[in-house]
């Protein structure tokens, strides 16, 4: 990541109060995405994170509009598995099983369906140790981005 981004995490870690180690690595991956393929986030549906829960999701959002970029699009696993009203989930789930059920039953046959065109689905993750985090290091966020489109497109 580099030093303007890492400034921009650390200053939205303090505004936050939260210590969020996924949400630079879906910006970064996303970032990378649009530029390498020349696309736009409204070229997608749908930009879906694993599970970086709704403050997540918006440190990413907050990210891109300090770029200039909206995502009125972007969506998060883990917010469309779990209903925060009734259910006690403080800080969601795991990102790789939140992205597996919503990949499976929402996005997949929604392709097929033609409820979407495309949608750049983001597994998001921490990469977490015991040993690791016992020693007080640093926990490494991780994103991959897959392009899906739907069979008439």
């Amino acid at each position: 990541m580099c030093w303007k981004k890492q400034r921009q995490f650390r200053q939205a870690v303090e505004q936050y109060g939260a210590n969020l180690t996924s949400s630079p690595a879906a910006y970064d991956t996303i970032r990378a995405h649009l530029t390498e393929t020349g696309r736009k986030p409204t070229d997608y549906d749908l930009i879906a994170t694993g599970d970086l829960g709704e403050l997540g999701r918006d440190i990413v959002a907050d990210f891109f509009h300090r770029d200039g970029v909206e995502l009125p699009n972007l969506t998060d696993c883990g917010l469309l598995l779990y209903d925060r009203e009734t259910q006690d989930v403080h800080c969601g789930g795991s990102g790789c099983g939140c992205s597996a059920a919503v990949l499976a039953t929402l996005f997949l046959p929604g392709l097929v369906q033609g409820r979407w065109k495309r949608i750049l689905f983001c597994g998001t993750g921490a990469l977490l140790s015991p040993t690791s985090t016992q020693q007080g290091e640093t926990i490494p966020g991780i994103c991959h981005a897959v392009a899906l489109e739907g069979p008439n497109t």
